[in-house]
């Protein structure tokens, strides 16, 4: 099997704009379908262990705490996760995680056939679960811009919003069968079997992984870097704004949706499986049309209006009289989740260079998934004060008033710079690298003192840049004798980390480089000094 990137399927513009372009790739089709039998299996444990909660602890809270346990794993561990998927072999990494989830599964088969299970210890193990999803899912959100072009990223993303709310249907429906016909525990031995199969397929997967030749990032210092570049950048930091609002109230609606089916006329396992299902149809529609749908309107008008759909379709869904009236809300939901979440996650994608992408991503997901278990722990508390009806009305009232205070006082302006890398800037060489001691460089400058003012705001993106790329401190020094002469000082926490700084350059960095020079006014270029700072 080939190399992701080295694929070269030959396709029109127009093919390549279309709903299903990724598909003509063989590595994209073959991890969308692992995908899918991932996701699967997750819909299967969450359905089986939220009924399977019903009766043994039926109150409001303990249902909702599934949810939580299912999700906090991933706000948790988000951040070691993404930096080990960018730091390991991602090939390997991502089948150790579905082997993860296998395990966790025939645990929980065996504890249910034992009759050992209590609400406190299903708790666990759906925590546990979790871990997995926490250490798979950045791994997998790193690979995908590998397999596609950046053109086909929407569309890939959108295809995965497929997998994920086509297996929305079929796994709530295998569970539902599988519990009315043979009880809870046969939902996790079959959950067991999707997981040993993806895993098969992953290593089938011949993935070349390429070391870095300054060696393996250290795990604390990975994790800093990632945390750092997402902080430096203000897009990033309206997606993650964003995203966290709507998932805080949107997961109302699924934290609750057992006891809104038991409340229906004829409520049973049947009846939470049909809305589950009617859901993920909907997200499956919305993320068929979703690349158009985005073409027709600006980014923020779109988002605020899917924000206010989905919010319609949860408060239809709380006060239905009968399935006639939920279900097709339930599928306005799902269009309408799909929408804002394909947005966003595009947003995020286009935001993030290939080197930062898995941890970018993954506290892309932790705020995800910590404002899920967080919403569904504080929306299954308001519903045991009040009652699940009116939960849902707060939720989606808050939902719409909140997001459109988000739009207008965080603006996303939707810039997006040239991340493609560049190996412009020359690499340094020390005749003896020192082993230990951070480094210091320094950069002078000499400008028309008049532009000043100037120079100063461009060198704030200059210091977002060398932030961004892993340095630990930036300064810009002004000589009180020569008010045209700035230094720029850059601190890395040591000699590899600085040699890191120049395999991240980005031809934005480039186009950076080239507007400082155009204030320099001296003779030769900027001089450049570097020096070891002694403890």
């Amino acid at each position: 099997m080939p190399e992701t990137r080295t694929e070269t399927t030959p396709t029109s513009e127009e093919d390549s704009r279309s709903a299903f372009a990724p598909m003509r790739r063989p590595v994209f089709r073959m991890l969308w379908l692992t995908w899918m039998a991932a996701n699967t299996s997750m819909w299967m444990n969450d359905v089986a262990a939220a009924w399977l909660m019903t009766s043994l602890a039926p109150s409001p809270l303990w249902v909702a705490l599934v949810q939580s346990a299912s999700t906090l794993p991933v706000f948790l561990l988000g951040l070691p996760s993404g930096a080990f998927a960018d730091i390991l072999d991602r090939r390997r990494y991502f089948m150790m995680t579905q082997l993860w989830v296998a395990v966790i599964a025939l645990i929980l088969c065996v504890t249910i056939m034992m009759d050992w299970m209590t609400a406190p210890l299903l708790l666990a193990l759906t925590f546990a679960n979790g871990v997995g999803l926490a250490m798979r899912w950045p791994v997998f959100a790193a690979i995908v811009p590998e397999l596609v072009p950046r053109s086909q990223l929407p569309a890939a993303l959108a295809l995965n919003g497929v997998a994920m709310n086509a297996s929305r249907i079929v796994g709530p429906l295998l569970a539902g069968a599988i519990i009315a016909a043979a009880g809870s525990a046969w939902v996790f031995v079959l959950n067991a079997a999707l997981s040993l199969a993806a895993a098969f397929v992953i290593m089938r997967w011949r993935r070349e992984h390429k070391e870095s030749p300054l060696g393996r990032e250290r795990l604390t210092s990975a994790m800093r870097v990632g945390v750092q570049f997402v902080w430096e950048s203000a897009r990033m930091r309206a997606v993650l704004l964003r995203i966290a609002l709507f998932f805080l109230h949107s997961t109302a609606l699924i934290a609750l949706l057992p006891l809104v089916a038991r409340s229906l006329q004829g409520g049973a396992a049947g009846t939470f499986t049909l809305l589950l299902a009617a859901m993920g149809a909907g997200a499956i529609v919305g993320a068929l049309f979703v690349v158009r749908i985005r073409a027709l309107l600006p980014a923020q008008t779109l988002l605020l209006a899917a924000t206010a759909a989905q919010s319609a379709g949860a408060v239809a869904v709380a006060f239905a009289p009968n399935l006639y009236v939920a279900v097709p809300a339930m599928a306005l939901a799902g269009m309408a989740w799909i929408v804002v979440a394909n947005s966003l996650t595009v947003s995020a994608q286009m935001a993030l260079p290939d080197w930062v992408r898995a941890r970018g991503m993954s506290i892309f997901q932790m705020a995800v998934m910590g404002s899920t278990a967080a919403g569904a722990a504080l929306w299954g508390q308001i519903a045991t004060w009040t009652d699940i009806h009116d939960a849902l009305a707060i939720a989606a009232v808050s939902s719409v008033v909140l997001m459109a205070l988000a739009q207008r006082l965080v603006v996303d302006r939707g810039i997006e710079e040239d991340l493609t890398p560049s190996r412009v800037f020359k690499i340094p060489h020390a005749e003896t690298p020192p082993k230990s001691g951070r480094i210091q460089a320094n950069i002078e400058y000499h400008i028309d003192p008049a532009r000043t003012a100037e120079f100063v705001e461009l060198m704030q993106e200059s210091r977002r840049s060398r932030m961004q790329q892993g340095a630990l401190d930036w300064q810009l020094l002004r000589d009180l004798y020569d008010p045209g002469r700035f230094v720029e000082q850059i601190t890395d926490e040591s000699w590899t980390e600085h040699l890191r700084r120049f395999d991240r350059v980005t031809a934005a960095d480039v186009q950076l480089r080239d507007r400082k020079l155009a204030f320099h006014t001296g003779a030769q270029p900027p001089q450049v000094t570097r020096l070891l700072i002694e403890r």
